[in-house]
């Protein structure tokens, strides 16, 4: 039981840590195309 509840503690931090990559790199690339847009005005 105990291999189980660690198993699933580093499942979610390997999936905490993917979607908070996923998001940095949606921010960037949003910050780049309003960056591009009001560069273009």
């Amino acid at each position: 039981m105990q291999t189980l509840n660690d198993g699933y503690r580093a499942l979610s931090l390997v999936m905490t840590l993917n979607w908070d990559r996923v998001l940095y790199i949606f921010t960037v690339i949003f910050a780049l195309f309003i960056g591009s847009l009001v560069g273009s005005l």
